[in-house]
């Protein structure tokens, strides 16, 4: 099963609650916020390897004759010919190789480039990956697709995805059997909920709600997901030990009596995808 935790903005508690779900069920942890992966913070794995992960780029050779196809062609703008030069921008280039192809001169060939990298490793019993996206570079996409191939579809994958809900997001959940929705109770909160809540509904994946730093009282987040018929998975109290703990990088799920809490929300999660998937004709 792939368990994908999201949520509207960075600092909700994604990584919170994706390690230390994970550290209590075992199997797989994937940190795929290429940009600020900081799931290593706390399960403090061992790195046993690591690879390079590269794109294709257009790059022009000396026959180019300016006929300005691949120019017309690119729907990104990472072409443009200036001063009989055929001008390349890598930044803005999603490596679709159709410049090449539609180049009736044999004036481009792809050449390789660097993104960033993928390290795995171990953590007691969970295995380990994250992707480190290269400084200067746009998009992280590319490594998220290389961090989730060959996943072992008989365990449990705890997918740790960037903030907001773009591409990067999109590229991470794609596959998932469950997303989990991190929200905090309050009115931005709920902003934030809402919008990662219409992502998933829009890619037809079941949805459920954590709600972290919650407070005995505060109904908000409930009562939108009564409003959206969104299972509420589980409630993380606010506790300033909490907090302590998770500044100094370690697990509160490895803490007495803590881990009860993550142990909860994990058959939550189970009975949640169990109704989703029977109620589903998709699924």
């Amino acid at each position: 099963m792939r368990i994908s935790v999201l949520s509207g903005k960075g600092g909700t508690g994604k990584t919170f609650i994706s390690t230390n779900l994970v550290s209590t069920i075992g199997n797989v942890y994937i940190d795929c916020d290429v940009e600020e992966p900081n799931g290593a913070i706390f399960l403090k794995p061992e790195i046993t390897g690591q690879k390079e992960v590269k794109v294709k780029i257009p790059q022009s050779d000396e026959n180019c004759t300016g006929c300005k196809e691949c120019v017309s062609f690119c729907r990104y703008h990472a072409l443009a010919y200036a001063k009989d030069k055929l001008l390349v921008f890598h930044e803005l280039c999603h490596s679709c190789g159709g410049c090449v192809m539609v180049c009736g001169h044999n004036a481009l060939h792809e050449t390789e480039r660097r993104i960033g990298i993928i390290e795995y490793g171990k953590s007691q019993n969970t295995e380990f990956r994250h992707g480190i996206l290269d400084s200067g570079n746009p998009s992280g996409v590319p490594i998220i697709k290389e961090l989730l191939r060959d996943m072992d579809k008989d365990k449990i994958i705890v997918l740790d995805c960037p903030p907001g809900s773009s591409c990067t997001v999109m590229e991470s959940i794609k596959d998932s059997d469950l997303c989990i929705l991190a929200a905090e109770p309050t009115l931005f909160g709920i902003h934030n909920l809402n919008m990662v809540y219409r992502l998933t509904n829009l890619m037809d994946i079941p949805a459920g709600v954590i709600i972290n730093k919650a407070v005995e009282g505060n109904t908000i987040v409930e009562e939108y997901c009564r409003s959206k018929n969104i299972p509420v998975i589980g409630k993380i109290p606010y506790n300033r030990q909490f907090d302590i703990w998770n500044s100094n990088g370690e697990l509160v799920s490895q803490k007495q009596g803590c881990r009860q809490i993550f142990k909860q929300i994990y058959e939550n999660i189970l009975e949640v995808a169990a109704n989703e998937t029977a109620g589903s004709t998709k699924r």
